[in-house]
């Protein structure tokens, strides 16, 4: 209701300022020229465009022209033009009117969006030192509550077992707000190095060794007969490849098989972690990948923090590389994990 008052307000104001601009130039007319009318005009319809937009910046331009045509060029009080010069005058009085509306309509839009993205930055900044200040104080409470929890497993209390299975949840999503802050703040540290690809499989292998259901997960060379090798990081892509596999063992049946396997394909090393669970629907397949994005209610991974894809494709990133889901035929999900390769 206020937007609409003032909006009111304005284009009442603007009219009475073309009414007024034409009583005083009319009471003069007999000593100006159209060049003093039309630089009077001209700055009433750049004052209604810059306080109430384009739309209004138009009609008083159309508004003014008219006025312009009745009462200042003759013959007066009509609509007609005796002088064919003075139709040139009304036409580029109207086509620079218009134009002056437009431009100043831009030249606004432009600084509102500017405006908006340094506000937006700055929400972001101070989103990511919070998150990063509550991360570092939950550490240590978190720290002793596990601690505690396991003192007590001895007595037989089965909570206690709870109490340290949530304390590990919750460490580990602060260590994913620590990780994004630092990522946000490109205070992540790189360690870029040339790796062997059956190395960085064969670590994976080695991460997911002691799950109970170890056995589902099947590992490969693309082509074993070749020693493939990339430059990257080996921790971060190992980090990147233990959450794609963490993710599949979660949300695929326990009878199925998860692949993951790596190569060489157009001058990258390449890692796919693939899977036979439900897939990503393609209205969903580039959103998984934003911070904190949760999927509807009864999907698989709707009750995540949403943070650890995002992560994974920002650590990618960082080394040069990228990470895409990929539909699976047959059904299931594909992720591709590449990286620079390297030349040994």
């Amino acid at each position: 209701m206020r937007v609409s008052r003032r909006l009111t307000a304005i284009w009442a104001l603007s009219f009475l300022s073309l009414l007024g601009a034409a009583v005083v130039l009319y009471m003069m007319r007999d000593q100006l020229e159209e060049a003093h009318v039309a630089m009077v005009f001209l700055l009433v319809v750049l004052g209604a465009s810059a306080a109430g937009g384009r739309l209004l910046g138009v009609t008083i331009a159309l508004a003014s022209f008219l006025v312009f045509d009745w009462f200042f060029l003759p013959p007066f009080n009509s609509l007609a033009v005796h002088n064919p010069l003075d139709w040139l005058v009304l036409v580029v009085f109207l086509i620079t009117s218009i134009v002056a509306a437009e431009l100043l309509y831009r030249a606004r839009s432009e600084r509102a969006a500017v405006e908006r993205a340094e506000a937006l930055r700055e929400a972001d900044k101070l989103k990511d030192a919070l998150l990063a200040s509550l991360s570092h104080d939950l550490r240590t409470p978190l720290t002793t509550i596990k601690a505690l929890a396991h003192e007590l497993q001895p007595l037989g209390d089965e909570r206690t077992f709870i109490i340290e299975e949530q304390a590990d949840r919750l460490n580990h999503l602060v260590s994913n707000l620590l990780e994004a802050g630092r990522l946000n703040g490109g205070a992540l540290p790189l360690d870029i190095q040339i790796n062997a690809v059956d190395d960085l499989l064969g670590a994976v292998a080695q991460q997911n060794a002691g799950r109970p259901d170890s056995d589902r997960l099947k590992v490969s060379l693309d082509d074993p007969a070749t020693l493939s090798f990339g430059r990257f990081d080996f921790v971060h892509s190992l980090r990147i490849l233990g959450n794609l596999v963490d993710n599949a063992f979660k949300y695929s049946p326990s009878d199925s098989p998860i692949e993951v396997s790596g190569g060489v394909d157009q001058g990258n090393v390449v890692f796919r972690v693939s899977d036979r669970g439900t897939g990503i629907s393609r209205s969903e397949s580039d959103k998984v990948f934003t911070p904190f994005y949760r999927p509807p209610a009864g999907r698989p991974g709707a009750e995540s923090a949403g943070l650890g894809l995002s992560i994974s494709r920002r650590l990618a990133e960082v080394q040069e590389g990228t990470l895409i889901y990929v539909d699976r035929v047959g059904g299931g999900a594909t992720f591709e994990l590449r990286l620079p390769s390297a030349t040994v």
